[in-house]
């Protein structure tokens, strides 16, 4: 079942690497996932721009927040390994170095798009580039706001990486309406205020996940928000002197998901993972997975790092379809992938809409998911914002496939996923990219299918 993973940080250099995945019997036990890389990529960038020495515990390994880290050293950073954490030594808002070289974002549109908000208003000139999959994602959805600011940008045709950025200090504070409900959109333009004098202030007519303002609070910002007609108005104030802290980082709910669905579809399992996010604004997909009848329990609901955790346990359930409401997708965007090897095993057609964003992630992650979902013989119609899956009532699926996960990680650790309960092996053309986000990913299904 399993294939040895390559060092976080390397996968946009890595070789093709073929899985092959099968059933291996019942999954039992407690499984260890990375940091939450949303939280990690922030919890780098707000303390490499304190005055002083911050610590980071639990941060995520994967090779996007290995890109973000090395970026930030880039722009003047010191940070180290210390013991079980990171030690980093912030250089302050407004003083970012300029970088001697370009910057490679590797497969992490995360770390490009809140890098740039970063930059566009500190006085560098700094150059992103990326591998093959983010070189396709478009970045026009921060180059326009952070044009309107004075930034300029000399990008690829299309708005693409590679892109130059030349930052623009000082900036002036403006009133940004939000055209996407994008949390990286959003991050990247409260980043950009951080050093623009005066109260910039950003409009989301849909709530997206909310770590940015969270932990840009917790760093002595001053930032506030309310309700408006038009949606949530935040304001920031500029100029601003970020603490260093002590982080803790909780388990990345994203990367829980896949072991979590793997428990509830593979018969006998049952599955813990300790320490999980559940941030109402990423839990999504744990409402739908209930909806569905998923036998999923939640123990020991605290505070760690300023955000809301739990142990979650994952017991093997009969899955019922569910159509998912499109005001939902905000807060499950991230694991539609996994939801629809979920709807695979499910008794009836699930059906989702809404979902344009799912084409412009790592792949057209609903024309790779239906690719892929027939490829392995199940029933999957694409829409024009979404698919609707026919499942198997629980069954097996027929499995016998190779599945091309066009470069995009959570596409692949899915139909891994899907292989531990099919009638043959299903092979994913290339498991390197899994690295960006879940090293040893195959190695943890290894060990709860001992």
């Amino acid at each position: 079942m399993g294939c040895a993973l390559s060092k976080p940080g390397l996968m946009h250099h890595s070789p093709p690497r073929l899985g092959r995945f099968s059933p291996r019997g019942a999954l039992r036990g407690t499984a260890e996932v990375p940091g939450d890389k949303s939280i990690s990529h922030r919890a780098l960038i707000l303390s490499a721009l304190a005055r002083g020495p911050s610590e980071i515990r639990g941060l995520s390994r994967g090779g996007d927040v290995m890109s973000t880290m090395a970026a930030m050293r880039a722009f003047g950073a010191r940070i180290e390994a210390e013991g079980e954490g990171w030690a980093v030594d912030g250089v302050g808002v407004g003083a970012l170095l300029q970088p001697a070289e370009a910057l490679d974002m590797g497969n992490s549109g995360t770390s490009a798009r809140l890098l740039m908000g970063l930059a566009a208003t500190h006085p560098v000139t700094a150059t992103f580039v990326g591998d093959a999959s983010l070189s396709r994602r478009p970045m026009n959805r921060v180059i326009g706001p952070l044009s309107r600011l004075g930034a300029e940008f000399s990008a690829s045709p299309s708005g693409r990486l590679p892109l130059t950025l030349r930052g623009i200090s000082p900036a002036a504070p403006l009133l940004h309406r939000m055209e996407v409900a994008s949390a990286q959109v959003k991050s990247a333009l409260l980043l950009a205020a951080l050093n623009t004098p005066g109260v910039t202030r950003v409009v989301e007519r849909v709530p997206t996940r909310d770590h940015s303002e969270q932990m840009l609070a917790g760093a002595g910002a001053e930032l506030w928000s309310e309700e408006t007609q038009e949606g949530r108005l935040i304001s920031l104030r500029g100029e601003a002197e970020l603490k260093p802290q002590r982080i803790t980082v909780p388990r990345d709910p994203s990367q829980a998901a896949f072991l979590l669905v793997a428990a509830l579809v593979v018969p006998g399992s049952e599955v813990r993972v300790n320490g999980v996010g559940i941030n109402p604004t990423r839990a999504g997909l744990f409402e739908v997975l209930r909806a569905m009848g998923a036998d999923l329990r939640f123990e020991d609901r605290r505070q760690e790092g300023g955000e809301p955790v739990a142990d979650i346990i994952s017991r093997h359930s009969a899955l019922t379809a569910v159509d998912v409401p499109p005001e939902l997708a905000p807060a499950m965007i991230d694991e539609f992938p996994i939801f629809f090897i979920a709807a695979a095993f499910a008794q009836g057609t699930s059906r989702t809409a809404g979902l344009e964003e799912l084409r412009v992630k790592e792949s057209d992650r609903l024309a790779t998911m239906a690719a892929g979902l027939a490829a392995i013989g199940v029933q999957a119609q694409e829409t024009p914002d979404g698919l609707h899956v026919t499942g198997s009532g629980g069954d097996p699926l027929p499995g016998g496939g190779r599945v091309d996960p066009r470069l995009d990680h959570r596409v692949a650790m899915s139909f891994a996923v899907a292989g531990l309960h099919a009638r043959a092996a299903i092979e994913v053309a290339d498991m390197a990219p899994v690295d960006t986000s879940f090293p040893g990913f195959a190695d943890t299904l290894e060990g709860l299918s001992a």
